[in-house]
């Protein structure tokens, strides 16, 4: 297995210079069912340099998941669905809600502005119905096969990956932000 080499500098500095490079979407998950799902998607934010991650609600996550990046990460931490869409108008972040059978949009073809938020539901629940009612695309990721879902985890890693392959796909790189 690969290992990242020491970075000799303090976290404060690496989350600093990471900040240069973050994309502007974010990503929003209405805690899910299972913890471990919340750290494996703080993982991946982590991996596509999410502006932001918004946790919504109050259950505990695992944060062993994360694989430690949740400290080289902003996590917000918001109570409800409520306070979620409140925040999201009053920052005017274009909601963009992943949710297979109330989709307006498949993802193919959904917008995914570059400062979009991303919402995952909870496994049990979705997308609120709060949330849903706000968001400017309802987007369904194609599935081929018998199961109703896909993994919240796997999920948000799919759409994550979808943002920036439409960034990445003519050879851009990350350019870092000067400050």
């Amino acid at each position: 297995m690969a290992k990242v080499p020491p970075l000799r500098m303090p976290r404060d500095e690496v989350k600093r210079e990471l900040d240069r490079l973050r994309h502007p979407f974010r990503v929003a998950v209405d805690r899910a069912k299972n913890p471990f799902n919340i750290g494996a998607i703080v993982r991946t934010a982590h991996s596509f340099l999410a502006k932001e991650i918004i946790l919504v609600g109050t259950d505990p996550w695992y944060e062993r998941a994360a694989m430690g990046m949740q400290r080289y990460e902003h996590i917000r931490e918001v109570a409800s669905t409520g306070e979620f869409v409140e925040l999201a108008q009053a920052e005017g972040w274009p909601i963009v809600a992943f949710e297979k059978d109330d989709a307006n949009v498949g993802l193919w073809e959904a917008e995914l502005p570059d400062d979009a938020v991303l919402v995952f539901g909870n496994e049990d629940r979705g997308v609120s119905r709060k949330v849903l009612a706000a968001a400017a695309e309802v987007v369904g990721i194609p599935m081929y096969g018998i199961n109703h879902s896909y993994p919240i985890s796997i999920a948000a890693g799919i759409a994550m990956a979808e943002w920036a392959r439409r960034r990445y796909q003519g050879g851009r790189t990350v350019v870092p932000r000067d400050e």
